[in-house]
């Protein structure tokens, strides 16, 4: 039986490479001389550094800058609060999204099922997998997915016949 899985996952060479050409662009651009402004990575976890929040704000529109540029969606980054450090200091937290969230999942499947395509559709862990007769029918599941859920990046991979 043909399907395909749903899958939300950021491209991490893309990442690393775009978090390099933003610390190199940091550390060349004359707004930024004399501070320690940079932007970290643990994992899937983003540390931005920076002397003041409008630092922070620049650091941030540089790395977003950067990630477009590479065609890493800025969707997958959960950018958190920003916290005082000692003095004048700066940083935030930007998580990065991997994996469907279980509320979204239900929302897919919920859609698919209200579409009356002749698929079906079921939670696999942090992925949802499509199952249907004809191939036809699996290629509008995806059509329809792409127009209508726009809350986080979706890629469609494991498409068998």
């Amino acid at each position: 039986m043909p399907s395909f899985d749903i899958v939300s996952e950021a491209d991490m060479v893309e990442l690393r490479n775009a978090l390099d050409q933003t610390n190199k662009e940091i550390g060349t651009r004359f707004d930024f001389k004399g501070s320690s402004a940079n932007v970290e990575q643990k994992d899937k976890e983003l540390t931005a550094w920076a002397d003041s929040d409008f630092q922070l704000e620049q650091v941030r529109a540089v790395l977003t800058a950067k990630l477009a540029k590479r065609n890493v969606d800025v969707r997958f980054l959960d950018i958190g609060k920003v916290e005082k450090i000692s003095g004048d200091k700066a940083k935030q937290v930007i998580k990065i999204k991997q994996g469907i969230e279980s509320d979204l999942a239900k929302k897919i499947v919920k859609h698919i099922k209200d579409s009356k395509l002749k698929v079906q559709a079921s939670i696999q862990g942090d992925a949802v997998r499509v199952t249907g007769a004809k191939r036809d029918d699996l290629q509008a599941a995806i059509a329809l997915l792409k127009k209508d859920i726009t809350e986080q990046p979706l890629a469609f991979n494991n498409f068998r016949d």
